[in-house]
């Protein structure tokens, strides 16, 4: 063929392949589009066990094959693919790959895009609660783990992980076995140990009454006390270094403790020739299994705008093609950025008080309210939207800053590039992102007349929200993706592993019997105490 017949082919195979590409993205929006529609026949599907089980298996397969499955062909390690990239998950991996740019951009200033994230009036989101913010935080820590252990030194490592990069409750029983050792009860091994009555019971002090550590804790990290005055009397022991940075995470953390204890204690009188150890690996098999199910059938179904509510059912996923063993995406863990939900002053139990004052205040917090006022005022406030010009001025320079310079670091493609692996048009202006003016203005002044100039990060938060949704759509559909296949791939719900000879059967009873945190928390409040109120959503809000 001549070369001047070969120029029509060319263009004509290109055609088709951007008419196969919109085809597809079509299809993709209209099964998107579909659950958020006809309530009717949602609720009816949910009335209907063998139907819902097909329609959720559907869906949740739906969602995350968007993208292609893991394994992913690179991670941040290395620009190519090797044998050591594909097996070392200090690593984080990549979706997309890095932009061709030997060094990372260095324009706009970070500085400059950094304004586009400050709060200048609180801005709340319709539909969640401060609860919501305090559960995104404190689950995600168990897994999205940069490596922070020069953190105090302002050097963090987006392209390295602590984690498993399983859903396996590190920040509850520590990265590793030491921590794990070190946090259980030396009485009673099947516990953890704790501070105060059954039902009552906190974390054990850090430090002893005159000031020093406590020997059994000695190798448990403690972040950000160098850029803050801290008292030491107020940390607690616990299995993450920023569990005792905001009174949310210390809060959730003090809920999980008690129920590992009271699982542990179920556990054992019903299995009465258990070893301690196998009743302490069981209770905590039990409660990563229980806190799955909270997050897929409480935390998801209020993400996402859909009528249909999903369900955790790991039958029938095995032989997927996205069911491979986790690994962190470096985006999933710059996506999850969502520091705007924290309002600038926060109830705490019966007190109002500055984002700042409830900072490195665990103790006195957590002994004052107790744990059934702190989750009913949590659950009450509003929590802000997540987007631009809503980060608290405390947060601004210490999460969005390194945030932006982060996905320079590891030459992330733009954002344009996201919205078409996601099956999103790309955008072609700036007001296909967002139809704020102000936004649109902003995005222009820092990146030209180019919207392909926008970086994955800045475009993730300048997006319109979804209707009914607490996130925008291109942050929704890759939460959609990555949520499902890291909770369903956990090796507990293994075919060989989801059992009673794992969980015994009363582990069992106890992960059917749950259904909402709610329900953690009901079991977990000293008796007599008045129930709180428990919820992600806001009790004002209602479906548009």
């Amino acid at each position: 063929m001549t070369k001047l017949a070969e120029a029509p082919m060319a263009e004509i195979r290109r055609s088709a392949a951007k008419r196969r590409r919109t085809k597809k993205t079509s299809l993709v929006e209209l099964r998107t589009s579909l659950p958020t529609r006809f309530g009717p026949l949602w609720r009816f599907i949910q009335r209907t066990p063998p139907l819902e089980r097909i329609v959720n298996r559907v869906l949740i397969n739906q969602g995350i094959n968007v993208l292609p499955p893991r394994p992913y062909r690179l991670s941040t390690k290395l620009d190519f693919t090797t044998q050591d990239t594909l097996v070392d998950k200090t690593y984080n991996c990549r979706q997309l790959p890095p932009t061709d740019a030997v060094d990372p951009r260095t324009d706009p200033d970070p500085c400059a895009v950094v304004e586009l994230f400050r709060r200048r009036e609180f801005i709340p989101c319709e539909k969640s609660t401060v609860l919501f913010a305090y559960v995104a935080q404190w689950f995600t820590d168990g897994f999205l783990r940069s490596d922070r252990k020069n953190v105090d030194n302002d050097v963090r490592d987006i392209r390295r992980n602590e984690s498993t990069h399983e859903v396996d409750l590190a920040q509850l029983y520590g990265l590793d076995d030491d921590e794990t050792q070190a946090l259980r009860d030396k009485r009673q091994p099947m516990l953890l140990a704790h501070q105060g009555e059954i039902g009552e019971e906190l974390p054990p002090d850090l430090y002893d009454a005159d000031g020093t550590r406590v020997a059994q804790f000695a190798g448990l990290r403690v972040v950000g006390t160098k850029k803050v005055k801290v008292d030491n009397a107020q940390l607690l022991a616990m299995g993450s270094d920023v569990s005792n940075t905001q009174i949310g995470y210390s809060m959730l953390n003090t809920l999980f403790l008690r129920e590992h204890n009271r699982i542990a204690r179920e556990l054992a009188q019903a299995n009465p020739g258990w070893h301690e150890d196998r009743i302490f690996y069981a209770a905590r098999s039990v409660l990563t299994v229980l806190l799955i199910r909270v997050v897929i059938e409480e935390y998801i179904n209020h993400i996402h705008p859909y009528h249909f509510r999903f369900r955790l059912d790991p039958r029938g996923f095995d032989k997927q093609p996205w069911m491979r063993p986790n690994w962190v995406a470096v985006e999933f863990n710059l996506l999850y950025r969502w520091h705007s939900l924290i309002p600038s002053e926060l109830a705490v139990g019966s007190q109002t008080l500055p984002l700042e004052q409830t900072v490195f205040r665990t103790r006195d917090l957590l002994s004052t309210h107790g744990l059934a006022a702190l989750v009913d005022s949590a659950s009450r406030q509003p929590a802000g939207k997540v987007g631009l010009r809503n980060t608290p001025e405390m947060l601004l320079y210490r999460t969005d800053l390194p945030s932006i310079k982060a996905g320079r670091d590891v030459r992330l493609r733009g954002y344009n590039d996201y919205r078409e692996a996601c099956r999103f048009p790309r955008a072609r202006t700036f007001e296909d992102i967002s139809s704020d003016p102000e936004t649109c203005d902003a995005l222009r002044e820092l990146y030209g007349d180019d919207v392909d100039e926008v970086e994955f990060y800045v475009g993730l938060f300048a997006e319109d929200s979804r209707p009914n949704s607490v996130l925008p759509p291109l942050i929704g559909r890759l939460v959609g993706l990555h949520a499902f296949s890291q909770l369903l791939t956990n090796p507990l719900f293994s075919r060989e592993v989801y059992n009673e000879a794992t969980f015994s059967r009363r582990g069992m009873q106890i992960i059917d019997e749950t259904r909402s945190l709610g329900d953690v928390v009901r079991r977990n409040i000293p008796e007599g105490t008045r129930m709180p109120l428990v919820t992600l959503t806001r009790q004002d809000w209602k479906r548009v």
